[in-house]
């Protein structure tokens, strides 16, 4: 049975709303949450993008439920070595319920202190690296590293919790997805693609967890879910490699532009319909995901709470 979670989206909203979703998700009978990492919002209609290390301390005050970052990269716009001691504090606030959720980021927010954007396959040797050096630090002992992309020299965190923090990696290719097999304590997601899941699985994930991220937008009618849901996340849709390479909101907000509502139709969940948002749920089980987040669009949260706690929780478990 697939774990269902709720999505807390940095991008649209400021730290006192995420702590209040959080605490209306933990009611509504979510088991989990998933909290976004960024610098920037993918456009400046979601205008927020709060630092997502001081929410999780809020979060940690207001609920039980476990926190997963989704996704954060430890590569470029902050040190590996400052990412593990904030996840290990992380780890120690959640009494052990946290999980590091990393990936290899995107120009919108690791290009802001005007270091170069590598390709992808660089960026996927430094993730690598960086996992090395986290875990490492993770364990307590004074570390001192000198590797290719990083140094670290006599460096130890005293603030732990008493496992060591899971770290999950993220991939949305196949290339992306074998490292995650390879490195990671488990899979993160978007599309609930059973190629890919098999994928992470055969290449050294064997039975770790798989997380997977679901757009949705409860609406009083589809026409208004459809309308929200372009004009906030169309750039969801955007295809290749763009949503890694472009650098600025603007540049997403423009792209965006050229998704039409249809394709917003055709992926995200739109309007009143249990039914359809139960199936777009089911799809992430069918394809033998662990555990899936569901991000309301909008403003429109304590309808959606309501809604999913009373039609549609009930129907997946």
């Amino acid at each position: 049975m697939v774990s269902v979670g709720y999505f807390l989206s940095c991008e649209e909203f400021g730290p006192r709303e995420l702590v209040r979703q959080a605490r209306l998700a933990q009611q509504a009978g979510f088991e989990r949450l998933w909290i976004s990492d960024h610098f920037h919002p993918w456009n400046d209609a979601q205008g927020n993008s709060p630092f997502v290390w001081s929410v999780i301390g809020a979060l940690s005050e207001v609920t039980t439920l476990p926190i997963s970052t989704a996704v954060t990269c430890p590569t470029m716009r902050i040190h590996p070595a400052l990412i593990a001691q904030a996840a290990a504090t992380a780890a120690a606030q959640c009494e052990g319920g946290f999980v590091l959720g990393v990936g290899t980021g995107e120009a919108l927010n690791e290009h802001i202190l005007g270091d170069r954007w590598p390709p992808a396959a660089v960026r996927q040797a430094m993730l690598e690296e960086a996992i090395g050096v986290i875990r490492e630090l993770h364990t307590g002992r004074e570390v001192s590293h000198h590797g290719r992309y990083y140094t670290v020299e006599n460096a130890r965190i005293y603030t732990r919790p008493e496992r060591p923090v899971p770290i999950y990696v993220a991939g949305f290719g196949p290339r992306a997805t074998r490292l995650a097999g390879r490195i990671g304590d488990g899979y993160c997601t978007a599309d609930p693609d059973p190629e890919m899941v098999q994928l992470f699985r055969s290449s050294g994930g064997g039975d770790k967890p798989v997380q997977g991220g679901l757009k949705v937008c409860w609406a009083e009618t589809e026409e208004l879910g459809v309308a929200t849901a372009h004009r906030l996340w169309a750039s969801e849709l955007l295809p290749g490699r763009l949503r890694s390479t472009l650098p600025r909101p603007q540049d997403f907000e423009q792209a965006g532009s050229l998704i039409s509502r249809e394709a917003v139709v055709a992926h995200i969940a739109c309007g009143p319909s249990p039914e359809r948002h139960l199936v777009a749920a089911w799809k992430y089980a069918d394809a033998g995901f662990d555990e899936v987040y569901v991000q309301q669009i909008g403003r429109n949260q304590e309808a959606f709470f309501d809604a999913w706690a009373e039609k549609v929780l009930p129907e997946l478990r």
